[in-house]
């Protein structure tokens, strides 16, 4: 019997960030090179595939089901919120044929995080998610993101998507790590493009 470790196999994962907003330009994508980083430090999962894609429900569905047929796993980023552009729940339900509904615990985080009286049909909105969904707790705004098979659905908004990362963990199947270093050159990319291919 053999006493070498089996060596880890490596862990890919695609990012999905859904929105308008972002492919309009109007507001900047901070959540790919932190949600990368992120899983490479903490979980030796790399990211081999991103896309943007607007908040269309054909869209989402055939996307969602592309990547997570060639990815371990994806996380999607945006659409989860309470406003009426908001589809990526639904829309994943119907990816999956799930029912979509209200989660109950979600549903009872929210209403004690805003209170009976302010917990209005917009807040409700963002307890409502696919059947079976476990969820990703949110320590910043109660709003939960959630996973469903090897899709894990995380908020759009930079800050509060950070502080919900530690909580994927528990989620993940570790790879092994990729280690870099970073040197700082003063020079042109021509004067050493032949030293870095032969490298």
């Amino acid at each position: 019997m053999s006493t070498t470790k089996k060596a880890k196999k490596k862990i890919k994962a695609a990012i999905l960030i859904i929105g308008n907003e972002i492919l309009s330009g109007r507001t900047q994508d901070l959540n790919v090179s932190f949600i990368s980083n992120w899983l490479n430090i903490n979980c030796g999962i790399s990211v081999s595939e991103v896309r943007i894609i607007p908040d269309i429900e054909k869209k989402i569905i055939f996307n969602v089901l592309d990547l997570s047929k060639k990815f371990k796993y994806v996380f999607t980023t945006g659409g989860i919120g309470p406003t009426h552009d908001d589809i990526t729940s639904s829309s994943i339900s119907k990816a999956f044929k799930v029912k979509y509904g209200f989660n109950a615990e979600a549903y009872t985080i929210l209403e004690k995080y805003y209170g009976k009286k302010n917990f209005n049909n917009a807040r409700k909105k963002m307890a409502m998610m696919p059947f079976g969904a476990k969820l990703i707790l949110n320590p910043s705004s109660a709003a939960p993101g959630f996973l469903i098979k090897n899709v894990l659905c995380l908020p759009g908004v930079p800050l509060i998507l950070k502080s919900m990362m530690p909580n994927l963990k528990k989620f993940l199947i570790k790879g092994p790590l990729t280690i870099s270093k970073t040197i700082s050159l003063t020079t042109v990319e021509s004067r050493i493009a032949e030293y870095l291919t032969k490298l």
